[in-house]
């Protein structure tokens, strides 16, 4: 099946590149590329794209300021990859905005399944819905409009990554559940639970930043320590 989506490849090794391009446009995707932080920044502001997936050491402008910079106005759904692949420096990159991390060597069909994820998600969340009423969800102030995947806390506009939106509405959609990390991985990343707490930690430390008026103390999203999460009951 041939897809439209158009991916950003930001990747200063010629033959990773290479090897990644041949394997994704196999799959139908079209790829831009960049070798560089600059040229990367310079792609980003003439072209619209699905999903980029971008190494963290490059020339010029490192990944992760080039991250952080995107995250001022987009929310397009970012993969990283890196050589580094300690808990450190994969909680620096979701904490910035990514939204996956993938660590250096990589399987292809590991790529390809969280590219694919991360598109199915982001198809979602930007999808404008056709119908005239809202759908509407109302816990603790926020107000979670599911119609156009927006968020209002107090009446002010959040700006959540899709896969925060997704998080947010899977717990407050069932507030008395608890969701162990595993359940969350399958429901959210569409994968399998293999023991690294840090990328559901990170997005959940971003999303309460966002949204609860005390992050260290919150009440949305509460942890149940040795199990998961759940959303706090309204009071």
């Amino acid at each position: 099946m041939i897809l439209s989506q158009t991916i950003l490849l930001v990747e200063d090794d010629v033959s990773i590149s290479e090897m990644v391009t041949q394997y994704l446009e196999n799959e139908g995707y079209s790829i831009h590329h960049a070798f560089n932080g600059s040229e990367a920044e310079h792609k980003l502001q003439h072209h619209q794209y699905d999903i980029i997936i971008l190494d963290v050491m490059l020339p010029e402008k490192g990944g992760l300021q080039l991250l952080q910079d995107l995250r001022q106005h987009s929310v397009v759904p970012v993969l990283m990859m890196s050589a580094k692949g300690s808990d450190v420096d994969k909680a620096l990159g979701l904490g910035f905005g990514a939204d996956d991390y993938l660590a250096k060597p990589f399987s292809l069909i590991e790529l390809l399944a969280r590219v694919n994820a991360l598109i199915r998600r982001y198809a979602q969340y930007a999808k404008q819905s056709s119908q005239q009423d809202e759908i509407l969800l109302s816990h603790h102030g926020l107000c979670i409009n599911l119609t156009n995947y927006s968020v209002q806390k107090n009446n002010e506009q959040l700006h959540l990554t899709a896969t925060e939106f997704q998080l947010l509405t899977l717990l407050v959609k069932n507030p008395k559940r608890v969701y162990t990390k595993e359940q969350i991985c399958q429901l959210i990343w569409e994968e399998g639970y293999f023991g690294d707490d840090n990328k559901i930690n990170v997005h959940i430390r971003r999303l309460r930043a966002k949204i609860e008026d005390d992050p260290s103390n919150p009440t949305i999203i509460q942890t149940i320590w040795g199990i998961g999460y759940k959303c706090g009951e309204a009071t």
